[in-house]
């Protein structure tokens, strides 16, 4: 599963919406949407941003690991 497929699974499996996340992330619903779809490339601190939002290690969304595992605090 590639990493945009991941993030809409776990959006989707927290009950968040795109306009959550997005808010979250401090830009706009439709920017968020093109990173699930793939048309545009994530930047990578708003990976880190959200790894701490789902509590999920950044290794299972960019597809290292299989496991859905917290984040070490």
């Amino acid at each position: 599963m590639y990493y945009t497929e991941k993030l809409q699974w776990i959006r989707n499996c927290k009950n968040i919406t795109q306009k959550e996340i997005a808010s979250y992330l401090g830009i706009k619903q439709q920017q968020y949407a093109r990173y699930e779809k793939g048309i545009n490339v994530m930047p990578v601190t708003y990976l880190a941003k959200i790894c701490q939002y789902f509590n999920v290690s950044a290794d299972y969304i960019l597809g290292l690991t299989n496991e859905m595992k917290p984040l070490d605090k």
